[in-house]
């Protein structure tokens, strides 16, 4: 039998792993990044492109600010999104550990 043996510890603690992965697992978030691959967006403009209420918007913008995934600026009245290119080099680096991975030959019977 096989089982899987990382090469290389994980890059970011499990705690941040899962703050990351929540907050990409959710329809709505996806939605809202793609609208974010384009550039700045105000608030506004991602209710419309998104038909979402502020407050379902709100919640959803939350958690990927606080999961640092997306930044935020005032101007005025209004709030700007913006994605944090930081924070994908960051999930590319956890991504890319999981494939650092080879098969060895287990040396107990256990499974």
């Amino acid at each position: 039998m096989y089982s899987v043996v990382m090469k290389e510890s994980m890059l970011i603690n499990p705690a941040r792993a899962v703050e990351l992965f929540h907050a990409l697992a959710d329809q709505t978030r996806l939605q809202i990044l793609d609208e974010l691959k384009g550039g700045e967006r105000c608030v506004c403009e991602l209710m419309d492109c998104l038909d979402a209420g502020q407050s379902r918007l709100s919640f959803h913008l939350k958690v990927l600010k606080d999961a640092g995934i997306i930044t935020d600026r005032r101007e005025g009245r209004w709030m700007y999104y913006a994605v944090n290119t930081e924070t994908f080099a960051e999930l590319d680096e956890l991504v890319d550990s999981f494939k650092q991975t080879k098969r060895s030959r287990r040396t107990t019977a256990r499974c």
